[in-house]
Parts: C-alpha cells; sequence; structure tokens
C-alpha cells in the first residue's frame, strides 16, 4: 500500500510539473503585460524597460520558470502585476467561492441523477426508462454556459425569481449550481443505471427477495448501496472536472470565484494571478484524485496492481 500510495504522489508531481510548464510559457505567447499597463498613454522606453526589470520580464523565460518553481515550492505564487497583492491571498479568498459552486454542481447532479437512474433500471424497457435515457442524453448534450444563459433569461429576467449574478446568499446559489450540475447529472444518471442493472442481477437480489424483503428495501437498502461504489468513484474523479467548468460558468453568473478572476487576469495579462489560479485548481484535482485512488484501492485492493483509477 506504501508503494501505491509514493506511486501515486510522483505522478502527482510529475502531473503538476507538466501544468505548471504548459501554463507558464503558453501565457507568454499573448503579449507584454507591460504595454497593457501603458496602453493609455505614451511611456518612454526608459519607463517601460523599469518596469519590466522590476516585474522580473527582463530575464529570459528559462531563468524565470526556475524562480517560478523555487517560489511555488514554498507557496509563494507572486504578487499581481495590476494590484500588487500576494497571489497566493487573491487564490485563497476566491476559492471557498469555487468549491461551494463545484460541491453545489455535485448535489444538483446527485439530486437529479440517482432518482432517474434507480428509476431507469428498476422499469428497464418502459416508458419510465427511455424518457430516463433520453434525459441522460440531454444533459449530456447542452453546453453549460448556454443553459446558464438560458436559466438567466427564465428565471431571473422573465419571472425573476432568482438573482442572475452575484453571491449575496443561498439562493444565488441555485441557477449556478443548476447549469454546472446539469451535464454531470446526465452522465452520472447513465453510470447509476448500469451499476444499478449490474447488481440487480446477482444472486444476493434474488435471495433478498426470496426472503419476502420489501421490494424499495432490496433495491435501496442492498442494491443501491453496492451500486454506489462506482459512483462515489466517478463523482470523485468528475469534481476535478466541474472545477474547470466553474470558470465559464463564474463568468456568466459573475460569480466572485478563482475562474472569474483567471478570465479578469487574461484580460489584463496578469501572469502571476493566472499561474497561481490555474495552478491551485490544479493542485486541488490532482488531490482528489489521488484520494480517490487511495480510497478506491483500499475498498478494492486489485485497483493496487493497475496502478489506480486514472
Amino acid at each position: 500500500m506504501l508503494q501505491f500510495i509514493i506511486r501515486r504522489l510522483l505522478h502527482s508531481i510529475l502531473v503538476l510539473l507538466a501544468i505548471s510548464v504548459i501554463i507558464f510559457f503558453s501565457i507568454r505567447l499573448t503579449g507584454d503585460p507591460v504595454t497593457v499597463m501603458f496602453a493609455a498613454g505614451e511611456p518612454s522606453p526608459e519607463a517601460i524597460e523599469s518596469v519590466r526589470e522590476n516585474l522580473g520580464l527582463d530575464e529570459p523565460l528559462p531563468v524565470q520558470y526556475l524562480v517560478f518553481l523555487k517560489n511555488l515550492a514554498t507557496f509563494d505564487l507572486g504578487e499581481s502585476f495590476r494590484t500588487g497583492l500576494p497571489v497566493t491571498e487573491m487564490v485563497v479568498d476566491k476559492m471557498g467561492a469555487t468549491l461551494l459552486l463545484a460541491f453545489g454542481g455535485v448535489f444538483v447532479a446527485m439530486l437529479i441523477a440517482f432518482p432517474v437512474g434507480i428509476l431507469s433500471a428498476v422499469k428497464r424497457g418502459t416508458a419510465v426508462d427511455f424518457f430516463g435515457r433520453i434525459f441522460s442524453l440531454i444533459g449530456i448534450s447542452f453546453p453549460n454556459f448556454w443553459l446558464g444563459i438560458m436559466l438567466i433569461l427564465i428565471f431571473s429576467v422573465n419571472l425573476q425569481w432568482l438573482p442572475a449574478s452575484g453571491y449575496d446568499g443561498i439562493e444565488y446559489l441555485i441557477l449556478p449550481s443548476i447549469a454546472l450540475g446539469m451535464i454531470l447529472s446526465g452522465i452520472l444518471a447513465r453510470l447509476v443505471r448500469s451499476s444499478m442493472l449490474e447488481n440487480l442481477s446477482q444472486q444476493y437480489v434474488s435471495t433478498a427477495r426470496s426472503k419476502g424483503l420489501k421490494e424499495w428495501v432490496v433495491i435501496m437498502r442492498h442494491t443501491f448501496r453496492n451500486a454506489l461504489i462506482p459512483t462515489i468513484t466517478f463523482l470523485g474523479i468528475q469534481f476535478g472536472s466541474l472545477l474547470g467548468g466553474t470558470v465559464i460558468i463564474e463568468q456568466v453568473f459573475s460569480w466572485p470565484g478563482v475562474g472569474r478572476m483567471i478570465i479578469d487576469a487574461i484580460n489584463q495579462r496578469d501572469y502571476p494571478v493566472i499561474q497561481g489560479g490555474v495552478i491551485m485548481l490544479a493542485m486541488i484535482m490532482v488531490l482528489v484524485n489521488l484520494l480517490v485512488d487511495i480510497s478506491y484501492s483500499l475498498i478494492d485492493p486489485r485497483i493496487k496492481a493497475g496502478g489506480g483509477s486514472s
């Protein structure tokens, strides 16, 4: 088990290093941030060079990257080019809102997918199963940004039931959580259905029914409980994808999270904020996947030999 954990930790470190290389060098293809800072005026070349030197942009890119890695090892993500604030504090301040939105999306996905998946499996081959599979297909097909705009149009603009943007209470979380969780609910409903069907064909289900247990007890207490193992694993892995999806949803709903902060930083070419935001999101994704791999290996020892779930 210890060797398995060490192997997964090394794999996670390599993934983070690869992400850091990609994000560090790719954002520098967008142009010089100093030109954005002086967009409203005509500074002298000396002033531009002075700013570049103060920001450390006068060094070769490999040197800048090594400095970035050195600071990253101590969780020092640098300072924002625009505000001068520590990026670590900025990201931590926004991360709570992003995680809240991600958990809201997971909750909506489970709230929708579990009943749909269970009913589709229990009523296999009926109209209920047919409409359940159609719902899953529709949920997967909707782009979350389009769904977010439609939700705002219907429930905020036309019906005026829910707020369209910002965050000042739990009611502000409802629409972005639905927009974020709908795609996941379609995928999750299909997984729950297939896992339920697999368990319904097992011998222990027939034994439970032969003992005279009520059908809902057989379904919920026995079948669904065993079907949850691959489902929970899937949710853990998909949590990272939800964090990535929050970038667009936060922009649509003006949600004050890391995703929106990254978008604003991209527009301003604020390299440290972009790097810090992406790296922190990547760290959470890698950590969640690592915890899923470790917990699943404890449930099923065969996973240790296979090298993990991803």
